[in-house]
């Protein structure tokens, strides 16, 4: 089974959500570590190997290297941080 490995963008973000939004992502990452396939996630352009997954409101942007699934950042979906953030760090 594929490990969740959470950067420390990702894992602020996380913390500092309302627990029932809080355990709506976490449920996703686990669907993730259970089956990264398993998730409709989309490629954002430009950002290979990276995906992009909706939750709510929210966007996860992660990697799958083997059996290891980076999350690299989580942000709102409606808010251009996340894609700013990804653009200023995360290019490949």
């Amino acid at each position: 089974m594929p490990r969740i490995d959470l950067s420390r963008q990702a894992a602020g973000f996380l913390e500092s959500l309302p627990g029932k939004q809080a355990r709506r992502i976490a449920e996703k990452l686990q669907a993730l570590a259970n089956d990264p396939q398993a998730l409709p996630s989309e490629l954002p352009r430009g950002y290979a190997p990276m995906r992009r997954l909706k939750s709510g409101e929210f966007r996860i942007i992660f990697a799958i290297e083997g059996d290891l699934v980076q999350v690299r950042l989580i942000g709102k979906r409606n808010d251009d941080e996340i894609y700013k953030a990804l653009e200023r760090g995360w290019r490949k």
